[in-house]
């Protein structure tokens, strides 16, 4: 078996590599910024069923900064580099985003490159396809790259597009013997682990908890977090996978409303609060200019945006689970945790 860093540690996407990777027989070692995030990374294992810990070790090291990224790496077989900011609201200043996102990958492929890693798998975005780009009946592929001139192009779609093409860049230039591999993910929902989730995974939060008494008009591609962790898998071991990006997307763009009328169907009394109907898009608008975390929705409002997942099927294997699945595993996951 092989030893592999998992940037980013205590976030959704990392532990459930980190389990998978354990589950496999590896010696997993992780990052986090702060030492303190150490227990809240444990803490999602536990949750997550993780059987033993011993073949796992912590090492502190941040994407604005140098230190620690080198003993993260040293005699380590692949990296998956996961970590990246993901806010619940657009900042001010883009660079918040931008410049962690991006330098942190470059730091992170240096490191890996200067130890003699085989493989980096960078965990990219559907955002640094699809954004920019004029409507389309088409399905986006690993193909196209997102527009940064476009005009719903917010700073975390920015980021991952900045980020991904700078380890592109990279490897070109100065990889030298290093691989790499980019999963693309689209909004990716599934079981929770802890407190600390990402946004997509709020929006199923707050319809169940009957947050709004309409759903906006939002469209977007799902996939489940567990199948995310195992196309990191098999993007860091398939030869077939070097140098390739593959969009990891379970099937077609679901709508909030859609989202919704699973969680009344499916979860009974604890769906019952989710929403019946869609605000029409001025009044989801003007609702955006009261709530900063709904800002970057604007551009978003009744534009659908179908993504092939395709090559990961047809070139490692991929086997994603279906859209209703990923939307129960998600309200499941919150509940038995309390946190609806």
């Amino acid at each position: 078996m092989s030893e592999v860093l998992v940037t980013g540690g205590s976030g959704f996407i990392a532990a459930h590599c980190i389990l998978q990777l354990l589950a496999a027989g590896h010696t997993v070692r992780t990052t986090v910024r702060n030492p303190d995030r150490r227990d809240d990374a444990l803490a999602m294992l536990r949750a997550g069923g993780a059987a033993s810990i011993d073949n796992l070790s912590f090492f502190a090291a941040d994407l604005t900064a140098d230190t620690g990224w080198a003993d993260a790496v040293k005699g380590g077989d692949y990296v998956l580099h996961v970590a990246s900011p993901l806010p619940p609201y657009v900042p001010k200043d883009e660079n918040e985003l931008v410049v962690p996102a991006r330098e942190g990958t470059l730091r992170v492929l240096r490191a890996a490159r200067d130890a003699g890693v085989k493989r980096v798998v960078l965990t990219s975005s559907f955002a640094a396809i699809a954004y920019g780009h004029s409507p389309r009946e088409k399905p986006f592929d690993e193909t196209d790259w997102t527009d940064l001139n476009g005009p719903d192009v917010q700073p975390y779609p920015k980021s991952k597009t900045l980020a991904e093409r700078a380890a592109w860049d990279f490897m070109a230039r100065e990889g030298g013997g290093l691989e790499l591999a980019a999963v693309n993910p689209v909004a990716v929902l599934g079981p929770v682990l802890g407190p600390d989730f990402s946004p997509s995974i709020a929006v199923v939060q707050a319809l169940m908890q009957g947050r709004a008494p309409a759903a906006p008009k939002i469209y977007f591609g799902l996939v489940d977090v567990r199948d995310v962790a195992d196309l990191h898998l098999r993007a860091m071991t398939d030869p077939a996978a070097n140098r390739e990006r593959f969009l990891a997307v379970a099937g077609p763009p679901v709508s909030i409303l859609d989202i919704a009328s699973v969680l009344r169907e499916r979860m009974g009394a604890a769906g019952r609060r989710a929403p019946r109907f869609e605000m029409p898009n001025w009044l989801a608008r003007v609702v955006a200019l009261a709530v900063p975390q709904l800002r970057d929705v604007k551009p978003l409002l009744g534009l659908r945006r179908a993504a092939s997942g395709d090559k990961a099927r047809n070139v490692l294997g991929w086997n994603p689970r279906p859209n209703e699945e990923i939307i129960m595993a998600t309200a499941e996951s919150l509940l038995k945790l309390g946190l609806v």
